[in-house]
């Protein structure tokens, strides 16, 4: 037999020693004493020797922990304090024929309730979840750990994935920043909505600031007609809501390029190629986050294999229709702001080309004076015309006519 006691425990008892016993006592008393620490390696409990000749065991000192040459020493992790989902609840109810149920119940409360009942289904918000919360509400629905994965970490590419009987729709919601025409800053801040759906739950999962589903949840509870189609008609309100600002937004953006258009083709204007490649960068976001949902809602609105009602397919087409012309619009703003890039560099080109042939004229008038000054400041000893009474006046007629005459020509030709 052998008595393993690691070193905490020792420091523990300090230097405690056993109470007296007699020749009965066992091993495994003496285990319940010291603490889950004893192991013993005993296929049994036998008698030992008594207590009273066990020596007093000492304590051992608190080891430091190791410094090696610039290393500092690894700490114990603290166990994780779990964190209660209610702190990313936004709202839990349950619905039963279209009506919402008193009480505001838990997500448990509420799954159990609806189960029992074997009516209605349950719809659960949540705001920015983190991993222990998300890991619940998961546990609770029984989620697939993947789509609870990319639940907690944003920044996911438009999908609908499916897992056996429950849908997962990752939605990209947008929008509009006011900002000072002209000027090189975010136009367009993206954020991201989560759609679990099941067949008696419905679980949203929000990322951002904006686009809050609040109140698309009272819209739908004052549609209890809607609602009564169950849990593919809150998929297809929140859907329809994003695509809405997808609207809204383009109407904004577009605002923007007429008069950034109007801006660059005025005469004399200065508008900067930053300004217009910054509202581009814009519209490639944007781009990026409503142009990979094609597919999803296409596949919602035509395939008969989802577990989605016919009735409600027929609204999601409508969704899916208002989506394609978003896209449409957003390819059109790509190809104005590249035409309008260019445009932008001609009309620089342009530009410095008058700039140099503005230059040109006047140097071509500057240099009649410097040829004939030239001619006359050589120093010759026999130059009759230094000798005329009447030289340096006609000179200077010399000179005042080329010039004139020159202005008048590059006048015309519109160099000047």
């Amino acid at each position: 037999m052998s008595v393993e006691v690691d070193a905490h425990t020792i420091h523990l008892a300090g230097t405690r020693a056993l109470p007296p016993a007699g020749p009965s006592l066992r091993l495994c008393r003496m285990a319940a004493y010291a603490g889950p620490s004893v192991v013993t390696r005993a296929s049994s409990c036998g008698p030992v020797a008594p207590a009273a000749n066990i020596p007093l065991v000492p304590s051992v000192p608190a080891f430091p922990p190791f410094r090696g040459s610039g290393r500092s020493g690894r700490r114990a992790q603290l166990p994780r304090v779990p964190v209660s989902t209610t702190d990313a609840l936004v709202d839990c109810g349950v619905y039963v024929d279209g009506e919402r149920q008193p009480g505001r119940p838990t997500p448990t409360e509420a799954l159990n309730q609806v189960r029992e009942q074997h009516r209605g289904f349950v719809w659960v918000g949540l705001h920015a979840p983190d991993e222990a919360q998300m890991a619940e509400i998961g546990r609770i629905f029984q989620l697939h750990e993947l789509a609870v994965e990319d639940a907690v970490h944003a920044h996911q590419r438009p999908k609908l994935e499916r897992y056996d009987d429950i849908l997962f729709l990752v939605l990209r919601t947008v929008k509009y920043l006011e900002h000072e025409q002209n000027t090189v800053s975010e136009i367009v801040q993206t954020g991201e909505i989560m759609i679990f759906m099941g067949p008696d739950f419905v679980v949203t999962v929000r990322h951002g600031e904006h686009t809050a589903l609040t109140t698309v949840r009272e819209l739908m509870e004052h549609r209890p007609q809607r609602l009564a189609l169950g849990p593919a008609a809150v998929l297809h309100a929140v859907a329809d809501h994003v695509v809405d600002t997808y609207l809204l937004v383009t109407e904004s953006i577009e605002d923007d390029v007429a008069a950034m258009e109007e801006e660059v083709f005025t005469p004399k204007s200065r508008v900067t190629i930053e300004a217009i490649y910054q509202l581009k960068r814009e519209v490639v976001e944007l781009r990026r986050a409503v142009n990979p949902l094609a597919m999803p809602l296409q596949l919602l609105s035509r395939s008969s294999e989802l577990p989605v009602p016919k009735e409600v397919r027929r609204y999601l087409r409508d969704v899916a229709d208002h989506h394609t012309a978003v896209a449409e619009r957003i390819s059109d703003f790509d190809e104005a702001l590249s035409a309008l890039i260019n445009a932008a560099l001609a009309k620089v080109s342009v530009q410095q080309n008058t700039d140099m042939r503005k230059i040109s004229a006047w140097a071509a008038m500057a240099a009649v004076p410097t040829m004939i000054a030239g001619i006359y400041g050589m120093n010759f000893e026999h130059m009759p015309e230094l000798s005329w009474t009447y030289g340096y006046g006609v000179v200077w007629i010399i000179i005042l006519v080329i010039c004139s005459a020159l202005f008048i020509a590059l006048r015309r030709n519109k160099w000047l």
